[in-house]
Order: C-alpha cells, then structure tokens, then sequence
C-alpha cells in the first residue's frame, strides 16, 4: 500500500505537476491520481520511474511504497 500523504508531499516539492509526472510514466493523470489514492496498484516499473523522476533515495522509496498498513 502507498503511503499517499508521502506520495503527495514529495510530488509537491518537486515542483512538478501531476499531468507531467504521468506523461513521463505513460500514463494520464487520471490514473496516476488512481494509484496515488491506492485505487489501483503501482508496477514495479511504475515505481522504479516515480522515483527516479522525483528523485527519492532507496529508504524514501521503499517506505513509501512498501509500506504496511497498520492492523494487518
């Protein structure tokens, strides 16, 4: 599950806008807003792009990606 505030805090400091993130992944933006809200699942290739497109570190990458939900 994706940590979405993270997610959004990241995307914000980048600077970068949503429509342009998702052009870079092959995406629209609808979608990308779908795997950010965890409505549907990020590919690992997906995530490898995201990444490296907003700069993240491995630990950033993988706690926010990687994250568990708490309770289960």
């Amino acid at each position: 599950m994706t940590d979405t505030n993270a997610l959004r805090s990241i995307i914000a400091d980048s600077g970068l806008k949503y429509k342009a993130i998702a052009e870079i992944m092959g995406l629209t933006p609808y979608a990308l807003q779908m795997k950010i809200d965890n409505e549907t699942e990020f590919k690992a290739s997906e995530i490898d792009t995201l990444a490296n497109t907003l700069g993240m570190d491995m630990q950033q990458r993988d706690s926010i990606f990687f994250c568990k939900k708490s309770g289960i």
